[in-house]
């Protein structure tokens, strides 16, 4: 019997080739569209999973939401640490991070071999204790006791060494000297890019140092033991912390911390301020999946429509099956079998173009996700119950309605007045109507983040990105002349100005206190700090809205004199920029040797407000000065003229300096346009989905517009007989489609905006959501539904109305 039901489903199928094909075309680009993105929420979904005993590491981080300018800081007092470790029986074990730059070019040098290689840091022993790293060469344990000691990737290894072993082998880092203890095997479903790890002794931090609780500079993890409560160690954590005294604010610290899981950090960390591991977004993860699911449902939905609107020529089919014997329940299992052929055709054809556009999609998200059901059984067995589903999913109704045709009734030709056929057709509006609302859904979501992108790539940042060589310095010899090094690049042909400084837009920046006085009270402020130079101001094109910039002409600028930005001005109560001239502001000198000096000086200008982190964040009040001790990278602005000769003389100078050291350099606009990376992948993505879900809904309406022109075949030809032209014909056949455009564009609209308003709500500068993206989108979403219609509307008003009529 079942042999018979799937030869009969054969039939039907190459007997309505324009049916069959439609669905399958529909069905196989959603299936197609859904593997895709499965695929990539899984990959997005397994980082960290492979760290054995995870589900018992947290990360430590604050939040310092309470604050005025409230935030999520990754980075946390070392004293956290060494609490945790001492004081709580519940944890296992604690590891610290030194905060560092993990994308930070570092010298590797191994004999002849001179390579930059990036993923350095310094860490507690408990490193590979935490993260249970499988080791190729060597062992983890005392791995990071020894300061001469250093622990490497197998990828590292493999680039340095070869395929030796390594261990016990000098390699030098900066131009110092370690000895590898080990080799770790890497995984790119870890969130730390860690490419070498130095103990903690090498990083020669001041013991007093350690002992801070306001010295926020280390990523710090703990092992709870089985059992442990994460809420509990949470808690009393916070407590600690509550009591001790900021020394300076003289009052209890406002700190948070929290204890995140460790299967969270990867997806949940995308808000956190100087992270820098690798970070995706779980919006953007919930997004896509919801973007699937849509894509599905509107393939679903074109089979139940289709498979409805066919209904009316297969019912003498039931009748005739039904008055020779038929069960109801027989009648079910041939239209299931139907779809479910139907539907294994097009994963088979959606699992051929998965192969095809996966090393696309790899290339265009970074990813190494396979696809081959013969090497992973679950594969071939999730694909059998995606068609299984699906194939229930859309067939399950349709087999309903056909089965339930009266054979008296139909076998008379009074189908057409089937108590039935009126839900049926209300129940295909209905589904066109869902189609519509999610594809115009999807277009007004893919012209706002396409804006909204747009606005972020851009939007005017209060500086000069443009043509600005950016590089770090290297060696002795030239932080010790870094004066010289920088007038000789002044003398480049080319070179319109150079400055050196800490703090550049798209790098690094410091968060530290200012002390100003408030209400005759002496008040300490967080602010940004950018350590500048003199020529910082003109290199970027940086506005001064009152005073001066920095200037030789005046030898106490290095000394006593400062910059704010506009928010600085507002933020520390001076009221306007020229009302901020002249007061006084005192900071706690950076100063190993004496960290109580402070330098104290007077605000001599005020600059525009400008963006040197992303638009993610808000402008910070931000605190600028010169402070040589702190200089660490090197921007030339170029005229453009003549780059790559610029570019080999400054290299030409840099080798006078450095020639030990390669230079290796960026440009300061292709920095900040790394930052909204996942946002150009998103924009992109959802163009390509949206086009999909319109592609596979027109298909449907298409069928849908043939079978109301062969349904009305008869009305038309008398039309056409008593005069009607081609024209009204056409708008006959679209009206009733269009009018339920109209009704999907009004169930859109709202939906559409909230969503749009929730995503916006990521960036502190952002565009205002446009009331005519929304004509547009309906504007769009009723032309494509209309030339979709129009093209079987005219098809049926042009056929003589002879060859419809001849038989009456």
């Amino acid at each position: 019997m079942l042999r018979n039901y799937f030869k009969i489903a054969y039939r039907s199928l190459f007997k309505h080739k324009a049916f069959s094909f439609i669905n399958i075309a529909g069905l196989a680009l959603g299936v197609t569209a859904c593997l895709l993105i499965g695929l990539f929420v899984y990959d997005e979904l397994q980082y960290d999973k492979f760290i054995p005993e995870g589900d018992r590491v947290y990360r430590v981080y604050n939040d310092m939401s309470a604050r005025e300018e409230g935030s999520l800081v990754l980075p946390v007092p070392p004293m956290y640490g060494t609490t945790l470790e001492q004081s709580f029986p519940q944890v296992e074990t604690v590891v610290r991070i030194l905060m560092m730059q993990f994308d930070a070019n570092n010298l590797v040098e191994v004999g002849d071999k001179r390579m930059y290689e990036k993923g350095r840091t310094f860490s507690d022993p408990g490193f590979f204790e935490v993260f249970q790293l499988p080791f190729k060469y060597g062992s983890p344990e005392k791995a990071l006791v020894d300061p001469s000691s250093i622990v490497i990737s197998d990828e590292f290894a493999a680039r340095v060494f070869g395929d030796v072993d390594p261990v016990g082998k000098k390699v030098s880092v900066n131009k110092l000297p370690y000895i590898v203890k080990g080799v770790f095997s890497t995984d790119n479903k870890f969130h730390l890019p860690v490419n070498f790890v130095m103990p903690m002794a090498a990083a020669e931090l001041p013991p007093e140092r350690m002992k801070k609780w306001g010295w926020q500079q280390f990523y710090t993890y703990v092992k709870l033991k089985e059992g442990a409560s994460a809420e509990t160690v949470q808690s009393k954590l916070r407590e600690i912390v509550g009591k001790q005294i900021d020394e300076d604010h003289n009052k209890p610290f406002d700190y948070k911390p929290v204890l995140q899981p460790l299967n969270e950090v990867y997806l949940y960390s995308a808000g956190f301020k100087f992270d820098q591991s690798i970070k995706g977004n779980i919006t953007y993860v919930k997004a896509l999946s919801i973007i699937a699911i849509f894509i599905l449902l509107i393939a679903c939905f074109n089979f139940v429509n289709l498979a409805t609107a066919k209904s009316m020529k297969r019912a003498k089919e039931v009748g005739v099956r039904k008055a020779i014997g038929a069960s109801r329940s027989q009648l079910v299992t041939q239209f299931l079998s139907e779809t479910l052929m139907l539907t294994l055709i097009s994963v088979i054809f959606a699992t051929a173009l998965t192969s095809l556009l996966l090393p696309s999609l790899n290339s265009f998200t970074d990813k190494e996700m396979s696809f081959n059901i013969f090497t992973n059984p679950s594969l071939l067995l999730l694909l059998l119950l995606l068609t299984l589903i699906v194939g229930l999913l859309a067939g399950f109704y349709p087999a309903l309605v056909l089965s339930g045709f009266k054979p008296v009734k139909v076998l008379k030709s009074a189908v057409v007045v089937d108590s039935r056929v009126g839900r049926i057709q209300w129940l295909r509006h209905g589904l066109i109507v869902v189609q519509f609302a999610l594809s115009i859904f999807l277009i007004i979501c893919a012209f706002i983040v396409f804006r909204q992108v747009s606005f972020l790539h851009n939007k005017d940042l209060g500086f000069n990105k443009d043509q600005i060589m950016f590089f770090q310095m290297r060696g002795e010899n030239m932080f010790g002349n870094y004066e010289t090094f920088k007038n000789e690049l002044g003398k480049v042909p080319g070179v319109k100005s150079v400055s050196i400084g800490y703090g550049f837009p798209g790098d690094a920046t410091a968060g530290d206190r200012i002390i100003a006085e408030s209400e005759g009270e002496q008040v300490n402020y967080n602010v940004s700090q950018l350590m500048v130079d003199y020529d910082y101001i003109n290199t970027l094109d940086v506005k001064v809205l009152a005073g001066r910039p920095f200037s030789k002409e005046y030898t106490t600028d290095t000394e006593h004199a400062f910059m704010i930005n506009e928010t600085a001005v507002k933020d520390l109560g001076f009221g306007t920029p020229e009302n901020a001239l002249g007061k006084p502001l005192k900071w706690q000198v950076w100063n190993d040797v004496n960290p109580d000096s402070l330098k104290e000086g007077k605000i001599i200008g005020v600059v525009k407000d400008f963006h040197f982190k992303s638009l993610y964040e808000k402008v910070d009040p931000t605190v600028l000065q010169i402070f040589p001790n702190a200089y660490w990278k090197v921007a030339v602005k170029i005229d453009g003229s003549n780059v790559s000769g610029t570019i080999d003389d400054v290299t030409a100078v840099w080798d006078k300096f450095a020639p030990d050291y390669p230079i290796e350099y960026i440009f300061m606009d292709d920095n900040f346009e790394k930052m909204y990376k996942a946002e150009d992948k998103l924009r992109t993505l959802l163009w390509i989905f949206t086009g999909i879900a319109i592609f596979i809904a027109c298909l449907g309406l298409f069928g849908l517009a043939a079978y109301a022109a062969e349904r009305r075949k008869k009305e038309i030809g008398i039309r056409k007989v008593l005069g009607a032209e081609n024209s009204t014909i056409v708008a006959l056949l679209s009206k009733e489609f269009l009018l339920l455009i109209i009704v999907a564009t009004l169930i859109a609209f709202p939906l559409a905006w909230y969503a749009m308003y929730a995503w916006l709500q990521n960036f502190a500068y952002r565009i205002d959501i446009p009331f005519w993206v929304f004509i547009v989108a309906g504007v769009v979403a009723a032309l494509i539904a209309f030339i979709t219609i129009s093209y079987q509307a005219l098809k049926a008003a042009r056929v003589n109305p002879v060859l419809n009529l001849r038989f009456e």
